[in-house]
């Protein structure tokens, strides 16, 4: 791994309720992401996972220009995307693409599959128009479609071949980050198989740097190098791939990790049950935001905000009771 391609410093972006006033306790202002801060290595896959609604796709938006930073930077190639003029924002476009979750949506259904990869290459002016039909052909075999589909419409594919075909426009202009968010969620099992596969390929082949966000555990697993965990808007906890896995830390980083469907018949694991819902970002508590749903919270959860903080090497938690739960762990008890 090298030095961070990517730098999220305490990225902010609140959503003011429209008819709605801005009392002092912040009440009218969803707070989709609410101090985010992240490196991305170039060449790495860094998972982003958390339950629906803790602010993943916001941050993947805000990252390329599609939500507004109310706060905070976004440094890419050492540039504050959030600063920049829209002029040079076009400028940085082409090295850094997208892939949105539902291939449905994501194509225009007026385009030829052509005319959709083909765009953005005339667009920016990367590939000279006599070379656009052969590199357009060149991308779709290299996603795994025949090049005689050029010309059909997006309705003429299956889940799966439009994914490709999203995957294949976002390559179009040879990006050195990619931010897939949810790529393989509305798609049958067998077929997220397939796009996993590619997109490991195409991270490892192009050296590809990526943010993969979801929901399943499993596929972040399988691709990320690193995993950060959100919750209501924050980072809670953040590590390589397989220590979080094997021994996570944060109480909600284990719930989640209890979730996952084991293949082994004999393994006796209960999945841990939180209770409730998570809170609002309209409204979220006081001092930790997990602390209501959070089976170790003590008074001292609700007084203290707690910051994410290397606690191992490599290993960054936001948790005010850590030490006091692994101690009473370490003695066979419980807190």
């Amino acid at each position: 791994m090298s030095a961070p391609l990517l730098n999220i410093d305490d990225l902010r972006t609140h959503f003011p309720l429209r008819g709605a006033g801005r009392p002092r306790d912040g009440a009218g202002v969803v707070k989709a992401v609410d101090g985010v801060s992240l490196a991305v290595r170039a060449g790495e896959v860094l998972g982003v996972v958390g339950e629906s609604g803790c602010g993943k796709t916001t941050l993947a938006r805000a990252v390329v220009g599609l939500a507004p930073v109310t706060a905070g930077r976004v440094l890419f190639e050492e540039q504050d995307l959030a600063a920049l003029p829209p002029r040079r924002f076009r400028a940085v476009r082409p090295r850094l693409q997208m892939i949105f979750q539902d291939p449905y949506a994501s194509l225009n259904p007026r385009m030829t599959v052509f005319d959709a990869v083909a765009e953005p290459m005339i667009a920016h002016g990367l590939v000279p128009r006599g070379e656009v039909a052969g590199t357009v052909a060149a991308l779709m075999e290299r996603v795994g479609l025949a090049r005689r589909f050029v010309r059909k419409y997006p309705h003429e594919f299956s889940g799966g071949q439009r994914q490709r075909i999203a995957i294949a426009r976002a390559l179009a202009l040879r990006p050195r980050l990619v931010l897939a968010d949810e790529p393989v969620s509305a798609l049958d099992v067998s077929v997220q198989a397939q796009i996993l596969n590619l997109l490991r390929d195409l991270c490892r082949e192009n050296r590809l740097t990526m943010v993969l966000i979801s929901h399943d555990l499993a596929v972040v697993k399988y691709l990320a190098h690193r995993i950060a965990v959100m919750y209501l808007g924050r980072i809670i906890e953040l590590g390589e791939a397989e220590e979080v896995f094997d021994a996570p830390l944060h109480p909600y980083t284990r719930a989640l990790v209890s979730a996952i469907p084991s293949p082994d018949p004999d393994d006796v694991r209960r999945p841990v049950i939180l209770p409730g819902e998570p809170p609002s970002p309209l409204r979220p508590p006081a001092g930790c935001a997990f602390h209501p749903r959070c089976p170790y919270a003590a008074p001292e959860c609700r007084a203290t905000r707690p910051e994410l903080e290397e606690r191992r090497p490599g290993r960054h938690v936001a948790c005010v009771r850590l030490d006091a739960i692994e101690a009473e762990e370490s003695r066979g008890g419980r807190v």
